[in-house]
Parts: structure tokens; C-alpha cells; sequence
């Protein structure tokens, strides 16, 4: 899912115009990703902005046909909903430095995700899924003259902490629920390279995001409903995913803009993530190893991002622009993150100089599909708790923000 959030750049003598997108919802387009990095505040021209923004998406996603273990009907319902409407908040603030010298701080909330398809015949599978996490960035940089514009290194540093929980039937009759809570956090970190000609409104921008190692996986395993007590529980090692970004925009007429993106995803460092008891060795916890009490199981395939569209200043307070967004899915027969189209659009305000205020919307379809039975890393077979059929769904969003400058 893409959502849309306006943004008018106003340079010396110049307009340019981006309409950003963040690829996320809850049937997982683009993995668990959800307002991902965003550094375009760092170019403001402005020695000083700041800027708060929020989104509000609410994806239909339905599953139907549902089955349990071996095609069995559980008596629990055959369809359910399978994904639940989320907020992504992001605030920065920028300044310059010294002449050439810009630094930017932010938070945001790059991936997360939340289902809670309840009792269904899936139920063995998953009746809730909540993931949440929290990112605190710095970055910074230089740029000088080259040729006819500027030339632009990028750098920064970034910690995120993950957390969340599962929950999933462990016995039908009678109906009793199990649940795992993990948390983890770590560092990453970002290097790019820009290049800018103001007088056109032209920008090409190339960033790549490194992994975070997440080694301090730990949580509880709740069987209390079976007689089984809460187990503290770690996982292995693992990593949430690196991504390289290429964004062009440039004025293809006065007042008018062009601007696209193409963006990768490495989601397939994220398969089946083995939890294990405290206590047990790390060296027995792994995928199908005789210290795994449980899984997170995703099995992702790396994602992709394109998306184009174009930008129009129709006077000094009034801009919009219009962007169309692919998302490749990340599920290959497991999972219902199929491919997304969306088409987005808004507008942005600017009552005074140095206040812009923006409103955006997006609609989409995600993609139909099937989640069955997959056969993972280690011979694991991932899948067999629950199959079920998803039809081509609607997504919709909208966004709304404020940027103060000086």
C-alpha cells in the first residue's frame, strides 16, 4: 500500500513539487513495513524547518475459504478479516548547520503490523498479530558546488526498538489460546548521494539503509490456558531488512513537476524466526532444531517499489500533485501480501511563507490470492495450520501535516 503525503519545496526563484509514498498495510505489501525512511526534510532549503505529519490507513483485506490442519472445517468460520486500520505519525526537524552543512532528527514508525482475524477456522494459525516499533534518526549532509548544481553526501545513524505479540488457538475443543510477546531493538545506520540543480527544480537522490541486527530477541511464551505456565523465551538472531532508494524529480514545464521512485526491500532475510526457551543453547535454537518451542513465521520474498506522477503549482498558497504506486508483494504462497496498485493525490496550503499545511488521500486494490503450504529453510513446512483465499480487496488512506520554517 502506498500512502501519499504532499510536500511543496519553495527554493530561490524556483518551485518544486514531491508527493511521497509509504509502502505499507496490514495484508503486507511490502512486508512489515509501514512509513519506512523518510529524509526528504533534509533538502528544505529553509535554515530551519520542522515539520509533523500522520497517516491513517484502513485496508479491507477479507479471508475466505478457510480451512484447518489437512483441509479440516474447525466449525470456527470459513472467512474472517484479515488486516485492521492503522495511524503512522512521523515529526523531524531540520537546520542548517553552517553554510553547505545540514542536519536533520526525526521519529517515525517504519514497520509494524496488526491483524486480528479472531475465532476462524485459521485460528490455529493466528487469531491476533500485533507488531509495533518506534525509530529515532539523525543524518546529516554536505553539500558543494559541482557543475551546474550541487552535489550532496548523505550520512546518519538510526535506533529502532521492535515489540509485539501473537496469539493462535493451541486447542479447538475446548477453544484455548496461546500467546507469545517478543521485544528487541538496535542501530542502523544510512550513507547517499544527491545531486540538485535548483534553477530546474531537478533532484536525483540514491540512499541506502542498512539492516539493524536485532541479537537481543526476548519475550514470554503464555500456555497458562493449557496448564503449561509462562516461559521466558529468546530468539535467534535476526535482522530487520536493508533498502537502497533511487528518487528523480525535475520542473518539466513552469509550475509543473515530474517525479518518480524506485525502491528495494531485502525481506528475505526474514523466513521462520525460531523461539526458543531461556536456558536453552544458542546453539540448538535454530529453524527446526530441537531448542525451537515456537515460530514467527513470514517467509518474505525481497520487495519493490515504483511509483511516478506529477506535480502543479497553481499559485503562491495552492500546489497538488497526483502519484500512481506498484508495490510487489512479499508472499509466495504463504501469506496474503499480494501485489498493490494505488493511486493517490493532495493538495498543500501555504497561508504564510514559512507554513505549509497538507491533505492527501490514496485508494488501492490489493491483489487476490491463496496461502497454503510452503516448504521453508531446514525442510520446514510452513502453512499446514491454516489455508484460505483472498479476492481482490480495497485499501484507502488519507494523511494530513503541518511544515514550519524559517
Amino acid at each position: 500500500m502506498t500512502i501519499l503525503r504532499l510536500k511543496a519545496l519553495l527554493g530561490a526563484g524556483c518551485f518544486s513539487l514531491a508527493l511521497i509514498g509509504t509502502a505499507m498495510n496490514p495484508a503486507h505489501a511490502g512486508g512489515l513495513e509501514r512509513g519506512g525512511y523518510d529524509i526528504d526534510l533534509l533538502f528544505d532549503p529553509a535554515p530551519f524547518a520542522t515539520e509533523a505529519e500522520a497517516t491513517y490507513v484502513m485496508p479491507d483485506r477479507k479471508y475466505e475459504n478457510a480451512r484447518g490442519p489437512g483441509g479440516a472445517d474447525l466449525g470456527l468460520g470459513t472467512s474472517a478479516d484479515g488486516a485492521e486500520g492503522y495511524w503512522v505519525p512521523r515529526v523531524g526537524m531540520k537546520v542548517q548547520v553552517v553554510q553547505g552543512v545540514d542536519c536533520m532528527v526525526d521519529y517515525s514508525q517504519p514497520w509494524g503490523a496488526h491483524t486480528a482475524p479472531g475465532m476462524w477456522n485459521g485460528a490455529l494459525s493466528n487469531t491476533e498479530t500485533d507488531i509495533k516499533s518506534n525509530n529515532y534518526a539523525g543524518t546529516c549532509s554536505y553539500k558543494f558546488d559541482a557543475g551546474k548544481g550541487q552535489l550532496r553526501f548523505i550520512g546518519g545513524l538510526f535506533f529502532q526498538d521492535i515489540s509485539g505479540f501473537k496469539e493462535n488457538l493451541v486447542n479447538v475443543l475446548p477453544a484455548l489460546t496461546g500467546r507469545v510477546d517478543l521485544e528487541a531493538s538496535g542501530w542502523g545506520w544510512r550513507a547517499g548521494v544527491a545531486y540538485e540543480i535548483p534553477d530546474i527544480a531537478l533532484r536525483a537522490s540514491l540512499v541506502y539503509n542498512s539492516k539493524v541486527k536485532l541479537d537481543n530477541i526476548s519475550g514470554a511464551l503464555d500456555l497458562t490456558s493449557i496448564g503449561r505456565g509462562v516461559t521466558d523465551i529468546y530468539g535467534s538472531t535476526q535482522y530487520m531488512p536493508d533498502s537502497v532508494e533511487l528518487k528523480l524529480q525535475s520542473g518539466i514545464a513552469p509550475g509543473w513537476l515530474a517525479f518518480g521512485s524506485i525502491k528495494w526491500v531485502n525481506w528475505s532475510l526474514l523466513q521462520s524466526v525460531p523461539i526458543c526457551p531461556v536456558g536453552a543453547p544458542s546453539s540448538l535454537c535454530f529453524t527446526n532444531g530441537p531448542a525451537e518451542a515456537t515460530s514467527l513465521d513470514l517467509m518474505y520474498r525481497d520487495g519493490w517499489t515504483v511509483s511516478g506522477g506529477i506535480g502543479h503549482k497553481f499559485n503562491d498558497q495552492w500546489s497538488g500533485a497526483g502519484q500512481l504506486t506498484w508495490d510487489r508483494g512479499t508472499s509466495h504462497g504463504f501469506g496474503a501480501q499480494t501485489d498493490t496498485w494505488t493511486l493517490g493525490g493532495g493538495v498543500a496550503y501555504t497561508p504564510k511563507p514559512n507554513i505549509e499545511v497538507r491533505l492527501a488521500g490514496a485508494v488501492g486494490v490489493l491483489t487476490s490470492g491463496h496461502s497454503g503450504i510452503v516448504i521453508g529453510e531446514n525442510g520446514k513446512i510452513i502453512g499446514d495450520d491454516a489455508t484460505y483465499d483472498f479476492g481482490n480487496d480495497l485499501v484507502t488512506a488519507f494523511s494530513g501535516g503541518i511544515k514550519i520554517k524559517f
